[in-house]
């Protein structure tokens, strides 16, 4: 119940739709139960024999009151001016014609209520979506490397389709059939007290059955929702890894693996479609049950003289009393169809109520414009109890380029990564022109940096709008920055130029193209500190040249912390910082290194440039 009323809050203002639908749904259920007891008098008329008017009715038009013997009243009152005005065929006509009326209004009424729920359930889905995206957007980087894509992208797709679905569409069984169920149950107990306290005898047995229904449907929700999650990450890693796969002759495994996972969800729900379909024949055959029951009950009572009632008034009671089935079965089925919602709702609720570790401080400030130097004092980072980063000591001056070398694993690309707070060090202090960027906001510190990582992050958006990405530059802007990371000359090149769609992740360009391009979109950044994460060592030797150029130029006047594993792009360093096991083992210029005897970065160089030699 506390996940469903959370779903329900995305719904607010509820005062905009609430007392409306209340209002529809009221007068839906009143002209419903008209209809159906209208009955009792239009047999009346049918059985009778004599001329005599066949009911009590009142002498002048009753005064209102809110109370059914109020509104009996009053059609009786009608009802007999017609009969003694038209006969018995005008009255059976007045009849018919106030049925069609009363089925017209309710199914008028009950549109409208249907109209307007349709607006709440979009607008509850779309607001749960907006809170979902943002919650995942503003999500630290460790979050994504604990968590399954696939399982993420169930959680947006199918996830809150199942919501809308088995939640927000049950909102006018919830609301309506209980309202329903109590209103008929209020004319049943005008009618006869002693066979209405007989009909709700096996209402207690029908709902424990319910509720067992219901708690075994939420544990095999619970499990499909897990698998169907762990599906799409196969599908997701097949597609990202499709050329390894045939490369390997792997189809044959990753389509069992696949199997395995399609076939457990539908062994889950197909357990859960023969447990949630018990819910309404059982309702059926207890209302059934109930009903036979009451034939033979009230059969006996009129039979035995023990009752007020008339063989006609006992059929109306029957007809009206039969009604009740239907939203009690519409009520059952939705408790039913509810659980596997419920259970999406808590996946997806648990996305937006996990809180990002990387945030701003109440009071954050905004980093002012850099002007000096970045230092990292006694800095420290550990993945969990790992120990990544220790005793981190280095300054890097305004304007000055710094490159960080070493074996793979040393802490590298951890140690730019916190930098644009991607991570918050477990330990010491990272300080821009004094001011810790973790008092900074997140927004002011990445403000001020450029990222050129290994792998090119674009996406599937023509090629102007990949380099103008975030930003308000002019056409012209693009294309000098595309100049700038020799990238022009291959744009030009191509079918529709700045226009040409580059396809999912740049699947249409190569590799160094992909790149100059993630450079044009840094150049036109302009960003005072620029990172870059090993920019060059997947590209070959001329797409490496071409890469450096743009580098090069997109390095001058600019503060720069280089990765790199090709120990000559960075030879030309202001200093060079050698990184192991987390630890600063060395540092200088490239001429100091390499003059220390039995260093670090001296044997890396040889071991380099031997099998560059080798060749």
């Amino acid at each position: 119940m506390k996940t469903y009323l959370r779903i329900l809050q995305y719904a607010r203002p509820w005062a905009a739709f609430l007392p409306q639908y209340l209002l529809y749904t009221v007068l839906t259920i009143f002209f419903s139960i008209g209809n159906f007891t209208l009955i009792i008098p239009l047999l009346k008329v049918l059985f009778d024999k004599t001329d005599k008017v066949p009911l009590q009715a009142p002498e002048q038009l009753p005064s209102f009151r809110p109370t059914i013997q109020w509104v009996t009243d009053t059609f009786n009152y009608f009802f007999a001016d017609v009969l003694a005005a038209r006969g018995k065929l005008g009255a059976l006509a007045f009849v018919c014609i106030v049925v069609v009326m009363s089925v017209l209004l309710s199914n008028v009424f009950r549109y409208l209520s249907l109209r307007l729920l349709a607006k709440v359930r979009a607008r509850v889905i779309q607001n749960l979506r907006h809170d979902l995206y943002h919650r995942i957007i503003g999500l630290q980087l460790s979050f994504f490397s604990n968590e399954r894509k696939g399982d993420l992208m169930s959680r947006f797709t199918s996830d809150v389709q199942e919501v809308e679905t088995s939640v927000v569409n049950t909102m006018t069984a919830v609301i309506k059939e209980p309202l329903t169920i109590v209103a008929y149950f209020v004319v049943l107990f005008h009618i006869s007290v002693p066979l209405t306290l007989f009909t709700l005898i096996l209402l207690p047995i029908s709902g424990g059955v319910i509720a067992g229904v219901a708690k075994r449907l939420r544990t095999q929700a619970k499990q499909s929702q897990s698998t169907l999650g762990t599906m799409l990450s196969v599908i997701d890693e097949t597609l990202g890894g499709i050329r390894v796969i045939k490369a390997f002759n792997a189809q044959d495994y990753i389509k069992g693996k696949f199997e395995d996972q399609n076939n457990q969800y539908a062994r889950t729900s197909r357990a859960i479609d023969n447990t949630r379909d018990l819910a309404s024949p059982f309702s059926e055959f207890a209302g059934v049950s109930v009903v036979a029951g009451l034939l033979y009950f009230g059969g006996t009572l009129i039979l035995g003289g023990q009752s007020s009632l008339n063989g006609e008034t006992f059929i109306g009671y029957v007809i009206l009393f039969s009604q009740v089935l239907t939203p009690a079965k519409a009520l059952s089925s939705s408790f039913g169809n509810i659980q596997r919602g419920l259970v999406a709702g808590e996946r997806v609720l648990s996305i937006i109520d996990t809180e990002s570790i990387i945030r701003d401080k109440p009071n954050a400030e905004v980093l002012p414009p850099f002007e000096q130097q970045i230092e990292l004092r006694n800095l420290q980072f550990a993945y969990g109890d790992t120990p990544v980063l220790q005793d981190i000591n280095l300054t890097i001056e305004k304007g000055k380029t710094v490159a960080l070398v070493g074996p793979s694993g040393g802490g590298k690309s951890t140690l730019a990564d916190l930098l644009p707070r991607f991570y918050d060090p477990t330990g010491g202090q990272m300080l821009i022109d004094g001011h810790d960027v973790r008092d900074c906001t997140i927004h002011s510190v990445r403000d001020q940096m450029g990222i050129v990582t290994q792998e090119s992050i674009l996406f599937n958006d023509t090629i102007f709008n990949n380099i103008r990405f975030n930003t308000q530059a002019t056409e012209s802007e693009v294309i000098e920055a595309a100049r700038i990371a020799n990238a022009h000359d291959f744009i030009t090149a191509t079918p529709e130029g700045y226009q040409t769609i580059i396809g999912d992740r740049g699947s249409r360009l190569s590799g160094g193209q992909r790149q100059r391009l993630s450079i044009a979109r840094a150049i036109l950044r302009n960003p005072p500190i620029l990172i870059l994460d090993e920019a060059t060592s997947a590209l070959d030797t001329e797409s490496e040249k071409l890469v450096q150029e743009a580098l090069t130029r997109l390095m001058q006047n600019r503060t720069s912390l280089v990765i790199a594993h090709r120990l000559s792009t960075v030879q030309h360093a202001d200093e060079i910082v050698v990184l192991q096991h987390g630890r600063i083992v060395e540092r200088g210029t490239h001429e100091e290194l390499i003059r220390h005897e039995g260093g670090l970065y001296k044997r890396l160089s040889l071991m380099q440039t031997t099998n560059a030699a080798l060749v």
